[in-house]
């Protein structure tokens, strides 16, 4: 029944091959109503694929979503399969907080110079949703913002991963107290210098935000199940290359190694994150702030001038009622004085 209210929606068709439907006031009238049905009912379904395994399947098929390619309009994951490229194996999603979000992440900036779509999952629920909807017709479902992201072999691969082998090297070990598990030459980004993913089965960075909102939520459950991290780093980025110049002429330089920590902590805010010490990055920040004003590191703040305070004397005065009460009290010994 709710597969037939989206096949009469004429939104819903966007097949070029079929005829156009005769404009008549029967359309008019189920214009739109699948995208109402959706909009209230759309969790309801999403629970269902999570609770009803028999049923995933016919489920899924109802699963409607925004992608980089919808044009603000919602999608269904068969017509996501009709516009796949040649040789795309895996369905590309992505989750955060909004849409605005999503569209400026920098997992994005490969896939969209390469023509992939990408749906965007906005939700909480879907976070959870995709737990247990791993494939779809015949195709797996692949978070961009994960480990183990295939966009085809580049025949420099190899040569590339070896003149930044000493660099990778050299960041890991700078970044030892951050817990970071390795780090490697991305294949996601175009215009960002860095990237924070995460590991496949681990939670990623909207999950993880998600579980520290929770009210009851348990600090030793969240450090089994967060993910590994890893830094991916762009190769073509002058940053990066100036990095492997820097690293190659003084391993030990101090300044590069908090430029290091900085782009570090930097990429873990863009890619989603919370920083579990937000001081420090402050710190850096007011550090590389002071030194492109040409200002010394130790500068020291202008101490504040302790100014004494002298107290007044001030002879009280009584107030009208003390002194109503004084009169009282002459008048009083006046009349003693006179019997």
């Amino acid at each position: 029944m709710i597969r037939k209210l989206a096949e009469e929606d004429p939104d819903e068709s966007h097949d070029k091959e079929k005829k156009e439907v005769e404009e008549s006031k029967e359309n008019d009238e189920k214009r739109g109503q699948y995208t109402k049905f959706w909009n209230e009912f759309g969790k309801s379904v999403k629970l269902g694929i999570i609770e009803d395994a028999a049923n995933r399947n016919r489920l899924a098929k109802l699963l409607r979503f925004e992608t980089t390619k919808s044009d603000g309009k919602l999608t269904s994951l068969e017509q996501y399969i009709s516009r796949m490229k040649s040789g795309q194996k895996d369905i590309f999603y992505i989750t955060g907080s909004s849409k605005e979000q999503l569209e400026k992440s920098p997992f994005l900036e490969r896939l969209k110079k390469k023509n992939f779509e990408v749906i965007l999952f906005t939700d909480p629920v879907d976070e959870y949703l995709m737990q247990y909807l791993m494939d779809f017709e015949d195709k797996k479902f692949q978070n961009v913002s994960k480990e183990g992201l295939k966009l085809g072999k580049d025949s420099k691969d190899k040569e590339v991963k070896e003149s930044f082998k000493e660099l990778t090297k050299w960041w890991k070990e700078t970044l030892a107290s951050e817990n970071v598990d390795d780090v490697k030459i991305s294949n996601r980004l175009a215009d960002t210098p860095c990237v924070v993913v995460t590991s496949k089965y681990g939670w990623s960075a909207n999950m993880e935000r998600i579980m520290q909102s929770q009210t009851l939520s348990d600090a030793s459950k969240q450090a089994y199940m967060r993910g590994k991290r890893v830094l991916e780093i762009n190769a073509r980025h002058p940053i990066i290359k100036e990095l492997r110049e820097r690293v190659v002429k003084d391993p030990e330089d101090v300044s590069v190694k908090t430029t290091a920590q900085l782009m570090y902590q930097t990429a873990l805010m863009e890619s989603g994150f919370m920083l579990s010490d937000p001081k420090d990055f402050a710190s850096r920040i007011y550090d590389s702030v002071k030194t492109s004003l040409s200002i010394s590191p130790d500068a020291a703040v202008e101490e504040e001038e302790e100014v004494e305070e002298v107290e007044a004397e001030v002879e009280s005065s009584p107030s009208p009622k003390e002194e109503e009460k004084t009169d009282s009290v002459e008048e009083e010994y006046d009349v003693k004085d006179e019997l």
